[in-house]
């Protein structure tokens, strides 16, 4: 079992007063913005040695490489739009779903896009509240923002500070989005060691919120080591104004992977990335920097770990999981690099930065994670382009396990994982490089099917919508969702 202590505030709490006053969102539907974002948030640029400069360019002139921006794809996938980004110029991030709409994370706050017409996506509106990474999650008339950057207090008005001032604020932000061209913003819950990325574990009554976050240095007052746990959050569906922490489950007593120096190149595990959920299931996989694990969440304040796996050979931060429908294996992601690095090379290998992936195997408690094999594209990049594994979702077809997934300026991927040793790719997606002279951070950061389309979110370009025509995933075109939030997996209706 795992032991159970209730989070602490980060900081400061906001009085009702204060939050009142400072629950203040900027929208930029039309004309000039009213705000600006914040300067930090532009794609990170690092210049590259004259040798990989050259092998880039050489690469393109081979044809080994797409051109710079040169748009490829595989012969049954279809690129059918991109909307490039509009007001809100940081970096694009997560995306969620419901309905004809989908929700689009930015550093800088969220954009809500019609794709009742995948081909032709309409923007129903722009709303400026600065914060990466801007997870986002949506569930009934709620969305949720994580925010894992110091801010000068909760509102959307909010300024980048160090993070070693004691009056910074991070964690939830919760908007009501009843009126989707005017969401407001209703609720802030401050959270230890902020929030990286949340996943929602709904109930009958109430909206759970799983909140990873990590310590990556010890600048964060709140969020020395050992941070071994997750915030959760209890948000009552009827009052969601009364979210509030009620739980700070320990997952790691032992403290988790040491990374180096006794593990060389893995991350020590001073908390989690990412969450996924099985609701239908009761079960979670926690990517947590060192280590995988897999948890009950029958009792969504008490989750139990059931097992726990590291590699430490080939991963060096485990980053995120899907579970396939079955809830009989589970992909992991190893973000090598943390997203900003040149790893989808030769250097590299087919082994590192790539998915693992894990078959579950006895019941109950005594349930195992065992590893049967990677998948990394085979596609080289560039040393110009950042590429590693990265979030992505099942594609349901019955009988099969088949997953989209996004792979920064790799593009987007589709393969097939029903042969847990000899996973396949069967599609793909991309875009040359930025540059041919620096690492420049893009490409799709997320990738997901919904409704018979895949939709990317690229950290540059902006939203992306793709067709995969493809005998293997044509049964998905049944399958309708009224809502994803990938980091909640649906119990699809076969």
């Amino acid at each position: 079992m795992t032991s159970l202590h209730l989070d602490r505030p980060r900081r400061r709490r906001l009085g009702v007063a204060a939050a009142a006053a400072g629950l203040l969102a900027t929208f930029l539907v039309a004309g000039p913005a009213a705000a600006t974002p914040d300067p930090g948030d532009a794609p990170a640029r690092e210049p590259v040695s004259r040798e990989a400069a050259a092998a880039a360019r050489a690469a393109i002139a081979s044809g080994e490489i797409p051109g710079q921006d040169e748009i490829v794809h595989s012969d049954n996938v279809e690129h059918l739009v991109n909307l490039p980004k509009d007001q809100l110029k940081g970096t694009n991030s997560d995306l969620a779903f419901q309905g004809k709409y989908a929700y689009a994370g930015n550093y800088d706050g969220f954009v809500i896009y019609d794709v009742s017409r995948p081909h032709a996506p309409k923007v129903v509106s722009q709303v400026l509240c600065p914060g990466g990474q801007n997870d986002i999650s949506v569930q009934g008339d709620l969305l949720f923002l994580s925010t894992d950057s110091s801010r000068s207090d909760d509102s959307c008005n909010s300024v980048s500070q160090p993070a070693s001032e004691k009056s910074s604020w991070e964690g939830i932000k919760i908007f009501d989005i009843k009126d989707k061209k005017n969401p407001r913003y209703i609720k802030s819950v401050e959270t230890n060691c902020g929030s990286h990325t949340h996943t929602l574990v709904p109930t009958g009554r109430d909206i759970y919120v799983y909140v990873s976050s990590y310590s990556p240095n010890e600048a964060f007052p709140d969020c020395q080591p050992p941070h071994d746990g997750i915030s959760v959050i209890k948000v009552p569906k009827q009052a969601p104004t009364q979210a509030r922490v009620v739980a700070f489950p320990v997952l790691f007593p032992d403290g988790g992977n040491p990374g180096a120096p006794t593990n060389p190149g893995v991350s020590k595990t001073t908390g989690c990335h990412d969450i996924t959920v099985l609701p239908s299931k009761k079960l979670a996989a926690g990517a947590c920097m060192g280590d995988g694990i897999l948890f009950d969440i029958s009792k969504p304040e008490q989750p139990k770990v059931i097992d726990r796996v590291q590699d430490n050979v080939n991963f060096a931060f485990w980053h995120s999981a899907t579970f396939n429908e079955r809830a009989d294996k589970v992909v992991f992601t190893d973000e090598l690099g943390g997203g900003v690095g040149a790893t989808c090379n030769a250097a590299t290998g087919p082994t590192r930065g790539a998915d693992g992936i894990y078959d579950i195997t006895g019941k109950g408690d005594a349930r195992k994670l065992v590893f049967r094999s990677y998948f990394k594209i085979a596609r080289h990049q560039a040393d110009t382009e950042n590429c590693v594994a990265h979030n992505g979702s099942l594609i349901p077809v019955p009988g099969r396990d088949i997953m989209v997934q996004a792979w920064y300026q790799g593009g987007v991927s589709i393969w097939d994982f029903t042969d847990s040793a000899n996973p396949r790719e069967i599609g793909w997606f991309e875009r040359g490089p930025l540059s041919t002279t620096a690492i420049t951070t893009g490409g799709s950061w997320s990738a997901y099917y919904y409704n018979g389309h895949i939709y990317s979110n690229d950290i540059a370009k902006g939203f992306d919508v793709l067709k995969i025509n493809d005998e293997l995933t044509e049964p998905a075109a049944d399958i309708w969702l009224d809502r994803l939030n990938v980091q909640t997996q649906p119990q699809y209706q076969y």
